[in-house]
């Protein structure tokens, strides 16, 4: 049985500050040690080889394959990948960081076993894994950009590693259309790379074509998303609504009602399933996070309030928080969210499938 425990117990205090301390200080590695980032200008001839996706190896997550996303942390849960007749194109977010043999390079490679490792451990295994309620679960590996793309002064380099990882997505959906959707519909999912890959995926591929009319929704978490950048495609407004798109960024509450400024960017609340302000979700409607253990279920941890641009959370009360002073929650967008998230996935699941097939047939 799945253990759930409590906001303050010790469990809590070791494994929330762990999993996201962790991650609050790859940035410090960008800064404090110069061998860990790229150390030249971009060049087209040091980009590794593409992907090749008619190899499941060059494929994190696959239906044909045993892989981390057919994981659940709880036995109260469903894995029906192989039932519910739609899938989900996910887009991990940046685990290219801190190599340091060999140099590292602006785009990761394929052939690199540690980034391969982290990738599958931790987004597969802790993001993907929430789509496997809804749907076949398809996660492209891809030549991911360099995490200190997005702070290095070097912004040319840095977009050009962002456009090769992007083209690799955007031929993996293509040949993932061409050989296995089979005209199923799908959800396409992303968290902060993955999702400014997800977000371009939407507007140069889908939106405003008949793919469109298979679109059940995008969940493009983790990149700001600004009115405009969509022709006609909406933020979703209610838990039941399809073809639409969900976004947010998490910071601590407090600070983010002192520092956010971001009216124009669009933010979905992931517990109430809209993007109007000041609608406050206390944390009693939040039904889990999954965190460093995979197997344990921190339920009513989160609150959630979008302001500005960006999604409220009040920071999590347990023994030993005053160690944990990171005010930006991106790492845990949706595994803070877990239980909500994919509860959400299999709603708009449903709901496309009585609007397509209103007679049940």
């Amino acid at each position: 049985m799945v253990r759930a425990i409590r906001p303050s117990t010790f469990a809590l205090m070791f494994d929330l500050s762990r999993f996201l301390l962790f991650f609050s200080l790859l940035g410090l590695f960008l800064q404090g040690c110069g061998s860990t980032k790229p150390r030249t200008v971009f060049d087209q001839k040091n980009v590794p080889a593409a992907p090749d996706y008619t190899n499941l190896n060059d494929w994190a997550a696959h239906p044909q394959k045993a892989d981390p996303a057919d994981r659940l942390p709880s036995p109260s849960l469903s894995n029906r990948q192989d039932s519910t007749g739609v899938d989900v194109f996910f887009l991990y977010p940046t685990t290219y960081y801190d190599m340091r043999r060999p140099k590292p390079g602006w785009n990761a490679s394929l052939d690199n076993a540690a980034i391969n490792k982290r990738t599958d451990s931790i987004p597969i295994l802790f993001q993907a894994t929430i789509f496997n309620g809804a749907g076949r679960v398809f996660a492209p590996r891809y030549r991911q950009a360099h995490l200190h793309s997005f702070f290095t002064k070097d912004k040319k380099s840095a977009g050009q590693a962002l456009d090769v990882a992007y083209e690799d997505v955007r031929a993996a959906f293509l040949y993932y259309l061409e050989h296995w959707n089979e005209g199923r519909p799908f959800i396409i999912a992303g968290h902060s790379q993955g999702g400014r890959h997800g977000m371009f995926l939407l507007r140069d591929l889908i939106e405003n074509t008949p793919l469109e009319q298979r679109l059940v929704a995008a969940y493009i978490v983790g990149w700001p998303v600004k009115p405009g950048f969509f022709q006609h495609l909406k933020p979703c407004e209610s838990p039941q609504e399809t073809d639409c798109f969900c976004t947010w960024r998490t910071w601590e509450r407090k600070y983010a009602l002192k520092h956010a400024t971001e009216d124009s960017v669009i933010c979905t609340n992931p517990v109430l399933w809209t993007t109007e302000p000041g609608k406050y979700a206390p944390k009693s409607l939040h039904h889990g996070a999954v965190l460093r253990k995979f197997n344990v279920v921190f339920p009513n941890l989160c609150d959630a309030e979008v302001y500005r641009g960006i999604l409220l959370c009040n920071k999590p009360k347990f023994p030993g928080s005053f160690f944990f002073r990171r005010k930006n929650y991106h790492i845990g967008d949706l595994n803070l969210y877990y239980f909500n998230v994919r509860e959400n996935a299999e709603e708009r699941v449903r709901a496309f499938g009585e609007r397509r097939y209103p007679s049940g047939n």
